[in-house]
């Protein structure tokens, strides 16, 4: 049985404040979410801390939206694992669009990360997916098949239990567009044949979440796919009232 998840990516939003609001506001909701859904949340760098601290006792896990691709040094400007680990952090988010988009991420930084990561102890959410050219030139497939077998063929197999997909139609991130449950599905399953071919029947126990305005009005659509295990969720993590409603539309 695999995990169902809601993970809220916050991205460059929030400042301390406002991120421990929220986060209060997560938790004094946690009854009206199923028992078997796995809540989690990463905010920006600077308030990681205090949100860990906000939500101290409850089942929400806390991480953070990228590490450095080095253990320590002379790397100014970077944030390593172990600071992750020390304020509160247990998973990591890897591989975003927007990362690769704007700072040049690629595998070779990433193949560093993720082998951080894991090492460490932590849970991964490695994302993947298309350009709106891609999916037009039907290359989608190749693409994500490519940001799969690049990095994760590469991981030891004992950590499979600490890996979860993100599929992320770039195309649909922030802009209102979402795919449709169909194509989400028919992408997350090519996700899941490709991890089988690396982890074999392992690759049944990997969570694949859908990244890809994601929210209330949408979420039981995707979420009743049966490759879909949940989601990476951005603007709508934003607001607790509407985390807490895509994390209750599990049916």
């Amino acid at each position: 049985m695999r995990k169902k998840i809601v993970a809220g990516n916050w991205k460059m939003n929030t400042i301390k404040d406002e991120g421990v609001v929220l986060a209060s506001g997560i938790a004094s909701k946690l009854n009206d979410v199923p028992s078997d859904v796995t809540l989690m949340v990463a905010p920006p760098f600077t308030h990681i801390y205090n949100v860990s601290e906000a939500l101290k006792g409850t089942a929400v896990e806390v991480g953070a939206q990228n590490c450095a691709d080095h253990k320590s040094g002379a790397y100014t400007g970077e944030v390593s694992i172990d600071m992750l680990k020390s304020v509160g952090c247990s998973f990591v988010i890897l591989g975003h669009s927007e990362r690769r988009e704007y700072y040049g991420e690629n595998s070779d930084s990433l193949n560093l990360k993720t082998d951080l990561a894991f090492e460490s102890g932590f849970s991964v959410i490695f994302c993947v997916g298309e350009k709106l050219s891609d999916r037009e030139d039907g290359k989608h497939f190749d693409v994500v098949g490519e940001q799969i077998k690049s990095v994760l063929y590469n991981m030891k197999p004992e950590f499979s239990g600490k890996l979860i997909i993100a599929y992320e139609p770039v195309w649909a991130i922030g802009t209102g567009k979402t795919a449709t449950s169909s194509q989400a599905q028919e992408m997350h399953a090519f996700i899941r044949k490709t991890m089988a071919g690396k982890f074999g029947k392992d690759a049944e126990n990997i969570p694949i979440l859908y990244g890809g305005s994601c929210k209330p009005s949408n979420a039981a659509e995707l979420f009743a796919q049966p490759d879909i295990d949940g989601g990476l969720i951005g603007g709508a993590a934003l607001k607790a009232d509407d985390f807490i409603a895509i994390a209750k539309s599990f049916k």
